[in-house]
């Protein structure tokens, strides 16, 4: 799956954004054994997975990262891209070779050189044949090729749905009442009536919801938000009180009491710079988007920490296999296990006290109420 190019990781941004945070000299970073001193960029990359090929922690790919001012658009890469490792003062540097040029939003498509047609002359060649010499042609390279920092098919989905939803949020919905002729349950095209909502507000499109399960932390019992299940889309026919709609699009039958919220313009995969916290984050693991309470990379999980504790969307945070505790076969006395490193996640979403991140890698099934820590 390929995004535009406004969607997509820019290098220059992750070297806008390094110089805000508490960067990691590149000194410190710690290349992966085996690493390869080049790598041929494929399609269907990440910068993740690029940066996984060099670094024991891909998150510090900017760290290393060195921008080639000779490429004419240099902060993006694309399949054919060249990743060199290279060594300057002794400390790693990451820079991109590329042969033909990639075209810059605004700029005129790249003509191709022309043909150079050359005379040989007499007795090099049988009967003075014509050669025809190839000077380098430039290829204009789709701008949408360029590589995503992590998968995007993965969490697209999760951009613009409701996740989560706070008490106040909640009470503050509008809600359906019923169907047109009295119908109860509504499918894609039902016509319905909802309250709640504003009467002379300009919002035509919505999202239906219903309230899930609460997420609360596991150590302080505190009722972080709950979760909202979402069941599709409607938009307005008719505004007032009551406010007539029409279901658009359903993913799960629609019922009476069930909420609607003002949708979100069409969200775009965000420019995410993996990163981690600039201060000490703990926090847990609250729950899976596929219900299960083990699970491995590429799992979606809401996790117990968010705005209100700095939490940043591409702030990346370590899992650790929360154990619990033990009883000493001594002296019969329980005692607190040290949690074990289980591997690592990446924020994408975040709301006041809750956030949505995607696994990245795990060493180990990674469980409900595992704990996280900055890396």
């Amino acid at each position: 799956m390929h995004m535009p190019v406004k969607n997509l990781l820019s290098a220059g941004m992750v070297l806008a954004l390094l110089a805000l945070t508490a960067p990691l000299s590149a000194d410190t970073v710690d290349l992966k054994a085996g690493h390869p001193d080049r790598y041929v960029v494929q399609k269907g990359d990440t910068l993740w997975d690029i940066s996984t090929r060099f670094l024991n922690d891909p998150w510090r790919w900017a760290s290393v990262w060195k921008i080639n001012e000779q490429i004419k658009n240099p902060h993006l890469i694309y399949p054919g891209d060249v990743i060199m490792l290279v060594w300057v003062d002794g400390k790693p540097q990451l820079v991109v070779q590329r042969e033909e040029k990639v075209p810059v939003p605004g700029e005129a498509p790249v003509e191709a050189a022309p043909t150079t047609v050359t005379e040989v002359p007499a007795g090099e060649t049988p009967s003075g044949m014509k050669v025809v010499k190839l000077k380098p042609r430039v290829y204009a390279s789709d701008i949408k090729e360029a590589i995503p920092t992590i998968p995007p098919n993965a969490i697209v989905p999760f951009l613009s749905q409701p996740m989560v939803v706070g008490r106040k949020e909640l009470e503050e919905a509008g809600y359906v009442t019923i169907g047109l002729d009295d119908r109860v349950a509504l499918g894609d095209g039902s016509e319905f009536y909802a309250r709640g909502l504003p009467k002379n507000a300009t919002t035509e499109y919505y999202q239906l919801f219903r309230k899930g399960n609460e997420l609360r932390h596991p150590d302080t019992g505190e009722l972080l938000a709950y979760e909202a299940l979402y069941l599709g889309d409607a938009r307005v026919l008719e505004p007032g009180d009551p406010t007539k709609l029409v279901v658009t699009a359903v993913k799960q039958e629609i019922l009476p009491t069930d909420r609607l919220m003002a949708a979100p313009k069409k969200a775009a995969l965000p420019y995410y710079f993996p990163r981690a916290p600039e201060k000490n984050v703990s926090g847990r693991i609250l729950s899976a988007i596929n219900g299960l309470r083990e699970f491995g990379p590429t799992t979606i999980v809401a996790i117990s920490v968010g705005k209100r504790e700095g939490i940043e969307e591409g702030h990346v945070l370590r899992i650790m296999r929360h154990v619990g505790t033990s009883r000493d076969p001594v002296t019969r006395r329980e005692y607190k296990m040290p949690d074990e490193d289980a591997g690592l996640l990446m924020v994408f979403r975040v709301f006041d006290k809750v956030s949505y991140a995607l696994i990245m890698n795990a060493d180990r099934p990674i469980r409900i109420h595992d704990a996280l820590r900055t890396p």
